[in-house]
Parts: structure tokens; sequence; C-alpha cells
């Protein structure tokens, strides 16, 4: 690794700076050893992907009986540990693990980091969140739907390491400004919360009056219900719609992809203007059964099996209003509770839409909701723009601080501070001072492992301050 660091800093890789013992890092058991039958309600914890937050310890909590836990002691989790998730987004998310009160394990996906106590453990955890070694990670990562970063390519991530007591002075300096923007963001969550409130109590004021006026909404359909078709990926083909297009009540035609198919194949799926499409699942209930409409007469364009097709009877429902009832309290209870999970995605299905019972005042009372709904939605659509305008913000300013912090900027140096190499010095001769059988396992020789980018230090100076 050629970047320059420094004086007294190097180079190291994680699986440097862990701690001389048996296991130091390790993953989850696999297979049989852990199924949700071991699950109790109390025993021992097992940390999951849900408890690894990006620079965070979530406290979502799992069970396995003591008994059990024995039987998976390799696997164990203690307190001041570093917990990975090698699955999902913004690999690798990391978390310091708190003290649980009790014993632990990670879960299969799940890597569990104990360092060395030479090395601070805030130090590695805001290192692993930094620009240059997020970079390296994306250039490990394998595979689309699901993306993965194996314990091989977690183990060869690379961290600057200063000398001890510079960790210290950088992660004190580093964690005052970190605490002013969670407090920033702090605010921002709650003017989400308030806007999402705000809404909730204008469909309320909106929809009252006709909650015991409902149909089924399969009687409310000039057409059967539909689920698209799945067609592998084609620059030259017909034009399907990716999932991305349900988004903000008002369906995104831009967001497609071309389909290994042709026009005649596509024809009975072809999205037309009224249309409302559902999403048939997701990771969060809070997103499966969203919808949006067509609201616009789209060139030729076809959807995916990730989505099913309301076409509303416009004699019986303004296809506006099906559009704004359906994000209503009411109708979101209803898919929330007969969703069903499988391998952790939320899903929906023809015949859990078609027993919704959708609140249906008649047309014009409908047109008059809609009117005032588009009112009250520029007034939401715009507090969330600014909210998330603010949150762009404050996540420039962190990724600006870890570079800072990574590179030296954020404290002063100190020559009289042993150099970092001879920390690595003292831990590598703590691992081969100790008898074979008993030495943590190495990885082979890292031949890809790329020096971490060049990154643009912004000046704190020039930095802006969150608009709030």
């Amino acid at each position: 690794m050629s970047e320059a660091l420094p004086d007294g800093w190097v180079w190291a890789t994680l699986e440097d700076l862990l701690a001389a013992e048996p296991r130091a890092i390790t993953d989850g058991p696999f297979g049989s050893n852990l199924k949700s039958s071991h699950y109790t309600d109390s025993g021992a914890r097992v940390l999951r992907l849900q408890n690894v937050g990006d620079g965070e310890f979530r406290d979502e909590r799992a069970y396995i009986s003591l008994e059990h836990y024995e039987n998976l002691k390799n696997h164990d989790v203690q307190a001041g540990d570093l917990i990975l998730a090698s699955l999902g987004e913004e690999l690798p998310r990391v978390a310091l693990v708190p003290d649980l009160e009790g014993p632990a394990i990670v879960k299969a996906d799940v890597i569990r980091a104990r360092l060395h106590p030479d090395v601070n453990s805030k130090w590695v955890l805001y290192a692993l969140q930094a620009p240059a070694t997020r970079a390296v990670a994306m250039s490990k990562i394998r595979g689309v739907g699901r993306p993965r970063l194996g314990l091989g390519e977690i183990r060869k991530l690379p961290i600057p390491l200063p000398p001890l007591a510079e960790q210290l002075r950088i992660v004190e300096v580093l964690e005052d400004h970190l605490s002013r923007l969670d407090a920033a963001n702090r605010y921002i969550a709650r003017v989400r919360q308030s806007t999402t409130s705000f809404d909730n109590t204008r469909r309320r004021e909106l929809l009252d009056p006709w909650l015991s006026s409902t149909r089924k909404l399969k009687t409310l359909l000039a057409s059967p219900l539909i689920n698209g078709r799945s067609v592998p990926t084609d620059d030259d083909g017909f034009p399907v719609l990716r999932l991305t297009a349900i988004k903000n009540r008002v369906l995104d035609l831009s967001a497609r992809k071309g389909g290994a198919w042709q026009r005649e194949d596509a024809t009975p799926f072809l999205v037309e203007r009224g249309d409302f499409m559902v999403s048939r699942g997701n990771g969060s209930l809070r997103l499966v059964g969203r919808g949006a409409l067509a609201v616009h007469d789209p060139d030729p364009v076809a959807f995916p099996d990730t989505m099913i097709r309301v076409r509303p009877n416009s004699d019986v429902v303004d296809p506006e209003f099906l559009a704004f009832v359906w994000d209503s309290q009411t109708v979101r209870r209803q898919i929330e509770s007969a969703a069903r999970t499988t391998a952790g995605i939320y899903k929906i299905n023809q015949s859990i839409l078609e027993a919704l019972d959708i609140p249906i005042p008649p047309l014009d009372v409908q047109a008059r909701i809609v009117e005032a709904a588009l009112d009250h939605f520029a007034v939401v659509e715009r507090l969330m723009e600014e909210a998330a305008m603010a949150q762009k913000r404050s996540k420039h300013l962190r990724r600006s601080l870890l570079v800072e912090a990574f590179t030296g900027s954020l404290a002063r140096q100190d020559s009289a501070d042993e150099p970092a190499i001879e920390i690595l010095k003292r831990i590598e001769r703590e691992h081969y001072s100790r008898p074979k059988s008993l030495r943590p396992r190495k990885s082979g020789p890292n031949k890809t492992t790329l020096p971490p980018p060049k990154i643009t230090v912004v000046p704190t100076g020039t930095q802006e301050e969150l608009a709030l």
C-alpha cells in the first residue's frame, strides 16, 4: 500500500491488528448449527445483520438457550469487539459491541473481530467507515441483488495506523465533531417524523367521514390484478421498468432497462395511464406493498414481476384518489398485517390486495379530496426536500471529517509517541510466541489489495453549516 502517511503511521490490514488469540476474527455458525427452531425468549444473545448499523450498534434482540450457546462458544462476542456485516448495502457496515450484560454469539453473515489491546477499537471502527476503506471494499464486493464481502476480503481491508496515543487524540477530536453532526441528524429525523405525522393527520381528516363506506379492492378493478414478468437484461430489447420506478406516489417511467424480449411478448404487461403499480416484496415491512400511479401516457414500457398492476375502474374510483388512500394508515395496516416474510423479505400477493377494504366516497367527493391532497402534498414534499438537503450536507461533512481524521489532519502529532510500526511488531511477536496450534489463522498473501484512493481533503474552515 503506497499512499503516503504522516510520520509515525503505517499501513496495516484488519488482520494485522487482531488480538493474539485463536479465532480473533470469526463469522457466525452456518446451516443446522443455528436454525430458527433454536431461538428462545431469553438466554444468550444472537447478534444478526439487524444489529449492525452503519457505525452504530442497534439493540435488536434475539436469543438462544444457554445450553445451545455452550456448543457455539467459538462464535462468542464480548464488549469492545467489532461486528461487521458481510452482506447487504454499505459494506463493510460495522458497529462497536456495547456491554450486553450476558453471553452472546454472532450469526451467519456477521463477522466478529477482536482487536489487540494496543489498537483502539474506535479508531478501527471509524477507519472502516472512511471513504478510502469503503472504496477498497467496494472493489471486492461480489453479487448484485445481495452484495457480499467475504471474510477473506474483510481480513485484508487496509487500515492506516498511527501511534496509540495519537489514535486516542484523533478519536477524541473526531467524536466531538461527530457528536454535533449526530445532534443535527436527530433534529432532521424529528423534522421528518413531524412531517410524517402531519401527513397522516391530514389524510385522516380527509378520509375519516368515509371509513365506514368501504369496498373490497377486487370490486374496484377495470381488469384483474396481474403480476409482471421477469426478463433478463438486454440493452437493445423492449423496455421494462425497474422496481425503483415506484417512489413518491408517482411512477417514475424513466427508471427502466432493456429486456430480452420483443414487444409482442411484452404486450400483456404494458403500462397505461391510470395504472397503479404495487411492489410485491421488500426487506422492510414499511415499504412492502407501496404503490405509484402512472399519471402520464407512457411511451411503451412494460412492468416486471416485482410489481402487481392495479388497473382501477374509473367509473367507481378515481385513480388519483386510490393513490392517495393507498398510503393512509387504514390501508397500510391491512397490508402490513397480511404480509408474509420469507428469508427476510416481506411479500404480498394478489389475494391479499383483492381483500383490502378501501374507503370509497362518491366520485365528486373523491375529486375534492384529490384537490385538497395536491395542496397537502406540495407542503409535505417541500419539507421532505429540505430535510433531504440537510441530510446530504451532513453526510458530506461526515465524509470530510473522516478523510481529515485518517490523513492526520485532525489532531497534533507528538514525536515522543511510540511509532505505529512498533505496535505491529509487538502484535506479530505475540502471535508467533504462541504454540502453532493456537495461533490465529492468517489469510494468504494479499496480491490484489488496492492502495486507498486519493481523497480530496476539504478543510474544516470551508465546510458549510447544516441548513436546519
